[in-house]
């Protein structure tokens, strides 16, 4: 795909500017990042402020540490991990908050056939969900299905096993499928498709 390699490229090059000191391009390249490390961090902290702070956090080590980055094509990878470490270190320092809950439930009684706001629904309502699972699940499903990263990858970024990765994804989709199995959940709906569908 031509258009990919010249983004490819251009990211090459911002990241050697920034690099070699230009606060310009780490600039351009943190305007490019930001709304999908940000989407990351408030699906695994459930809290856009704390999000915003995480992203913050690993944007300004970012800055401190791109000389270290010996690999400019590593720049994605390297800046989700900074992020999502970032998110760790957020929600431990806030290990008790305080949570508002709204309890949705569908009438699913007179709907015939599925729609669309019914999936939307759904989908939105495992999203609220994902905050009632620890966050080390969270993280692992918020990588895997947010960002479509491959559980080898998840593994990665999270510096963890993958077999510790993949015990994680499976024990937060069976939380989230005890949760819809309960009295506020939509019936039989399976977590792992709802979150596929989620953009």
């Amino acid at each position: 795909m031509p258009g990919a390699e010249v983004v490819t490229r251009m990211q090459r090059d911002l990241v050697i500017a920034a690099r070699d000191g230009d606060l310009e391009a780490y600039s351009q390249l943190v305007r490019a990042a930001f709304p999908r490390l940000y989407g990351v961090a408030n699906l695994i902290l459930r809290d856009s402020d704390r999000a915003q702070d995480a992203v913050q956090d690993a944007l300004v080590l970012a800055w401190r540490h791109v000389r270290s980055l010996r690999d400019p094509d590593a720049w994605d990878a390297w800046l989700r991990r900074l992020t999502v470490r970032a998110c760790y270190k957020v929600a431990n320092k806030e290990k008790r908050r305080k949570e508002v809950e709204q309890h949705v439930t569908l009438d699913t009684g007179s709907a015939v056939t599925r729609d669309h706001s019914a999936e939307l629904a759904e989908r939105e309502w495992v999203v609220s969900q994902l905050g009632s699972i620890d966050i080390d699940k969270r993280a692992v499903l918020v990588l895997h299905y947010y960002l479509d990263l491959p559980m080898p990858e998840v593994a990665e970024v999270l510096d963890i096993p993958y077999g510790t990765a993949a015990s994680r994804l499976h024990r937060g989709l069976e939380a989230l499928r005890e949760t819809m199995r309960g009295p506020d959940g939509p019936d039989g709906s399976d977590p792992d498709l709802v979150l596929r569908r989620t953009p």
